[in-house]
């Protein structure tokens, strides 16, 4: 990933126009149609010294890359001329297998540089052999020295080729291995045991099997001193070596031959020799030497076995004895388990959380919530919802003491949120301490259960990996969790881009505003406050104070605001005036809403005891 930014960003810098200075390995990242047509030739002749292993084999980026190398190269058909063959270095082994004997017999030192041929491209290679058109010649002519020099390729000779061989010529070939084996560095050393162990059964293949009524062997017994002998296949195939291994030297050597990492045709002949030595079943302390022989064992077979020790359990999962299947690790548990056993963290580790999954709901529930504890980061992805909640259980149960540490809690616990209720996610988000959960984590989240969670708890949840959820915007639970969101909530708080949320309602009328003491106006038809104050003013003494003189009572919200009342636009009131019926002594008394209203606490008293009454309206 870091060599895929970085090609990029120089990309991005036009940095590609010269590759000179840039390692191999990094050439493979680049995107072919940065390359420039003018120096495409030395860029993929560069490129294929990379490894190509670090490119998924079948995908896009590397195809991509043979793509843009072949039209570079102006190749139209499957032939490849040597000078193509010198620029396409190891990126020949992506070819289809036609292109093999279709090409320059020179293709055969560009196979050289690759890890692993496909069925078909072995078949091809061999094909190109056997036609006697190439610097190496007819395989009847080979000698110690051809063989030296196909190198890698002798691991892909078939039975046919093989057999065309010289006996001499491949007993030569094994002693020159043999000679140099103790020399080499351990590296090496499995590379020629692996080059050995092909050759050897290749070589057994070749010879017709001997009668089996001889029942007898015909080489030198097999003694542990000679199980020693990494070159020991050389000497018997899969009938003289069982015939030559005796019972006594297999039970007190098993160990080691299974070291030898042995072909699976010599694994079945140990298989066949225990069930023979043991046929009422293998005992405990055996299965726990059995190696690679026992992922040869069925469902069935392994339900007889006695496997009831973690010890045993453990060296049986063991990764050195190769890959098991899947229904044999679902029976091999479900023994263990129906013997009484506990599974351990470290068993759980060597479970692997997909295998983990495959168990029953029951048997799941058997599972110690402390050994989840101790079991580090199992990916449980592969997990029913149902199981996904049942060890999220367990495992908020066996780190409960760190829930006061958010954040080292988060780092325990995150394997397991796929089956956590939203309420302990809110829990989490809320816990005032960045988690900063990665996306990955958060799109395992049960959908259900992140549906519940608000705009606020998705930010806090995410912390600085909040950028990120818009690159997963069209994922099914996150498209829903938007939908039940505001879209101004989910702009204003997250601010990241998502669209389509819930918009806000438009064309609703803006509720009323209530006025205040200082833009309230008043009329005469349905101000209450007037009306009294008309007719007190209408039956007062003549010797009373002018009605002019006495100060009004403010008008309160309570006064009905008439239709006809505005606001100008410099915030002014328009003016509402009403004539006050007065006695004919005394001038009409007019309110204008322009000029401010007295207080009524700072008015000086009335004089008409009737006036000095009016109660103040507010």
């Amino acid at each position: 990933a870091q060599l895929s930014c970085l090609a990029r960003l120089l990309a991005a810098k036009n940095l590609t126009g010269d590759f000179s200075s840039f390692p191999p390995d990094l050439l493979l990242f680049f995107d072919p149609s940065e390359v420039r047509a003018e120096t495409c030739r030395e860029f993929y002749a560069r490129a294929s010294r990379g490894n190509l292993d670090l490119l998924p084999r079948g995908s896009s980026r590397r195809t991509r890359l043979l793509r843009g190398a072949l039209s570079c190269l102006g190749v139209r058909g499957r032939r490849l001329e040597p000078p193509q063959l010198l620029s396409l270095g190891a990126l020949v082994c992506d070819t289809e297998p036609g292109t093999i004997p279709a090409s320059h017999p020179a293709v055969l030192e560009n196979l050289k540089l690759c890890p692993a041929l496909t069925g078909a491209q072995q078949d091809a290679l061999n094909a190109l052999l056997l036609t006697g058109h190439t610097k190496y010649g007819d395989p009847s002519s080979w000698d110690l020295h051809t063989l030296q020099d196909l190198g890698p390729l002798v691991l892909a000779l078939n039975q046919t080729t093989l057999g065309l061989v010289a006996e001499a010529a491949r007993e030569d070939f094994r002693r020159s291995i043999a000679a140099a084996y103790s020399s080499q560095g351990h590296s090496q050393r499995e590379k020629s045991l692996i080059l050995l162990r092909a050759f050897a059964a290749a070589s057994a293949s070749s010879h017709p099997r001997l009668k089996r009524s001889s029942d007898r062997c015909e080489s030198e017994p097999i003694t542990a001193s000679s199980i020693a002998d990494p070159l020991l296949l050389l000497n018997y195939n899969t009938e003289q070596f069982d015939l030559c291994l005796s019972n006594e030297v297999l039970i007190e050597n098993l160990e080691a031959l299974v070291d030898l990492s042995l072909p699976t045709q010599y694994l079945q002949v140990l298989k066949e020799k225990l069930d023979r030595i043991f046929p009422s079943g293998i005992p405990e302390e055996q299965l726990k030497r059995l190696g690679p022989v026992s992922r040869l064992y069925t469902g069935e077979e392994i339900s007889r076995w006695s496997v009831a020790s973690n010890t045993t359990l453990a060296a049986l999962l063991s990764p050195s004895g190769g890959e098991w299947e899947d229904s044999q690790v679902q029976q091999l548990l479900s023994r263990y388990l129906a013997l009484g056993g506990s599974l351990t963290g470290p068993l759980l580790q060597e479970i692997g959380g997909r295998r983990l999954c495959n168990l029953r709901e029951e048997q799941i529930q058997q599972i110690p919530a402390e050994a989840v504890g101790t079991a580090g980061q199992l990916n449980i992805s592969s997990c029913s919802q149902d199981k996904k909640e049942q060890l999220y259980r367990k495992a908020r149960e066996a780190f409960a003491s760190l829930a006061g540490t958010p954040a080292k809690y988060y780092c325990r616990i995150w394997p397991y949120l796929g089956g956590a209720p939203a309420e302990d996610l809110k829990h989490l988000a809320n816990a005032g301490v960045a988690i900063d959960m990665d996306l990955d984590t958060f799109l395992a989240l049960n959908p259900e259960e992140l549906q519940k969670l608000s705009v606020t708890d998705v930010k806090n949840l995410l912390g600085e990996n909040l950028p990120e959820l818009k690159k997963a915007e069209n994922e099914p639970a996150v498209r829903s969790w938007v939908k039940r969101q505001s879209q101004r909530e989910l702009d204003c708080v997250l601010g990241i881009g998502l669209q389509g949320g819930l918009e806000e309602p438009t064309g609703t009328p803006t509720p009323p505003q209530p006025p205040t003491s200082a833009s309230a106006t008043s009329t005469a038809t349905t101000s209450p406050a007037v009306t009294l104050l008309t007719t007190l003013l209408a039956t007062s003494s003549p010797s009373a104070a002018s009605p002019s003189s006495v100060p009004l009572p403010a008008v309160t919200s309570r006064a009905t605001t008439s239709a006809g009342v505005g606001t100008n636009p410099a915030g002014a009131t328009h003016s509402t005036s009403t004539p006050v019926p007065s006695p004919t002594s005394a001038p009409a008394a007019t309110l204008n809403t322009n000029t401010p209203l007295p207080n009524p606490s700072s008015a000086p008293a009335a004089t008409h005891s009737t006036v000095s009454s009016v109660p103040h309206s507010t």
